[in-house]
């Protein structure tokens, strides 16, 4: 039986296509043959320029590899593997459970006030540069105690 050995990923987060080929060692047409059978399978080519893959698909295009050259599986034994071995929506409901225990029942609220504050700097940001505005002293206030209370932790 055949084997795969084992493959270095560069640590990178995108991956051109050929490069994709070559950390895999299967030709392109086989790449875009995987891509038309696993329509999640890299990120959607953006207009004029390359395909690019994510790490998480670098590695599911090595797993599809040892299902069908080392497992001798079909394409449609692979995807039912591959959907076999995702984890269930349960473990995933647990998770976002937990996640959010974590962040506390504020977290939205924080969020939000996060958010307002980053809409009034753009819109201070999209203006014309001009006299000191009374809005820019009151964002002043309120941003400076923050300010130097970060320059403190530093």
């Amino acid at each position: 039986m055949p084997t795969v050995d084992p493959v270095e990923i560069p640590n990178r987060s995108l991956f051109r296509q050929p490069e994709v080929c070559e950390i895999a060692k299967v030709q392109p047409f086989v790449l875009r043959t995987w891509e038309a059978e696993f329509p999640d399978l890299g990120v959607a080519k953006t207009a004029g320029g390359p395909r690019v893959y994510r790490r998480v698909d670098v590695e599911r295009v090595l797993r599809l590899k040892h299902l069908l050259y080392v497992e001798g599986l079909t394409l449609a034994g692979a995807r039912r593997r591959l959907s076999e071995e995702q984890p269930d929506a349960a473990s995933e409901g647990e998770a976002l459970t937990e996640v959010a225990e974590l962040l506390g029942a504020d977290a939205r609220d924080r969020i939000l006030h996060v958010r307002r504050g980053l809409r009034e700097l753009s819109t201070m940001l999209a203006k014309a540069p001009g006299p000191r505005t009374q809005e820019a002293a009151e964002f002043e206030l309120k941003v400076a105690p923050v300010a130097k209370a970060r320059k403190k932790k530093s």
